[in-house]
């Protein structure tokens, strides 16, 4: 790969199932990398972030920043064992992390569960302390982030139960890339969404979801109404990017994202109707790159 390939703005989905559940031969739970003017953001840190981080080329002791879309177990789960796992690693410098509220309860458990293996390396391998390099940070709405090289902001979505639940556009003087989180069909996404590069939008296939409800084999009606309710279809997703305009769809946290009676062409023939530009259907490791 040449220098310039690596260093051109990216996306990398490193996990792409939606759900926490992994099967043998299953996709992982949702990560994403994003590369925008020269840094890396980390969005979401389901079940497998850290081998999908490395699988990407990237070194674990590079974390600076992440952002937590919602405090479902298949987007934070593996939060904790990253950041200790990084550290481990060789990180020595400050993560910022952001996230809705509640995060900071599940860091502060997660040292605590740790807490003697982590003193132990303090004073037996001579490392920082990891409690005074992460800093939690409560996502709002609106702009929230702006630095020299990017701004971030957030909508909410719409993921019940949930409230604190948030899409995300990052923008550079050059670049636009927004991710949708977990939502429902949400027109406002189009306006949120609206000229970018780059959108990552959720995606469910409505003809797989009743053979996924009995293979996984202990929910009720309840979880097909969640999924009903609070996750996009396939083809409503390639309606958002239409309606924004964007130059390129790639649809993630597919529901179901292993099941071998259903391929890439199936969500090809559900979306392709409603949305003319460049289309990816999420796999692990998928590296998109963006166009100059």
């Amino acid at each position: 790969m040449s220098k310039n390939s690596v260093n051109r703005d990216h996306v990398v989905l490193m996990g792409t199932k939606g759900g926490p559940t992994i099967r043998p031969g299953s996709t992982m739970p949702t990560s994403s990398l994003l590369f925008l003017e020269g840094k890396y953001y980390i969005v979401d840190c389901g079940l497998g972030v850290s081998r999908g981080l490395i699988d990407s080329g990237f070194q674990l002791r590079d974390l600076a920043t992440i952002f937590i879309t919602h405090l479902h177990s298949d987007h934070y789960l593996e939060l904790g064992p990253l950041l200790h796992t990084a550290w481990t690693a060789g990180l020595k410098s400050p993560v910022n992390i952001w996230g809705p509220k509640g995060l900071d309860v599940y860091w502060e458990s997660f040292l605590s569960s740790m807490k003697s293996d982590i003193e132990l390396r303090i004073d037996d391998e001579g490392r920082p302390d990891l409690r005074k390099l992460i800093a939690i940070n409560v996502i709002e709405e609106g702009e929230f982030l702006k630095t020299d090289k990017i701004s971030v902001t957030a909508i909410r979505n719409e993921h019940p139960p949930l409230i604190d639940t948030f899409a995300l556009s990052f923008r550079s003087p050059r670049r636009k890339v927004v991710f949708s989180g977990d939502t429902a069909y949400l027109p406002a996404l189009a306006d949120f969404a609206s000229g970018a590069d780059l959108l990552i939008h959720e995606a469910m296939l409505e003809e797989a979801l009743e053979s996924l409800l009995e293979r996984i084999g202990n929910g009720d009606e309840r979880l097909m109404k969640h999924w009903l309710r609070s996750h996009t279809l396939a083809s409503d997703a390639a309606k958002i990017a239409s309606t924004a305009k964007v130059k390129t769809l790639a649809l993630h946290h597919l529901i179901p994202s292993d099941d071998p009676d259903y391929s890439h062409r199936n969500w090809t023939d559900v979306a392709k109707p409603h949305f003319g530009g460049k289309l990816f259907i999420g796999e692990d490791g998928l590296k998109i790159e963006l166009e100059k």
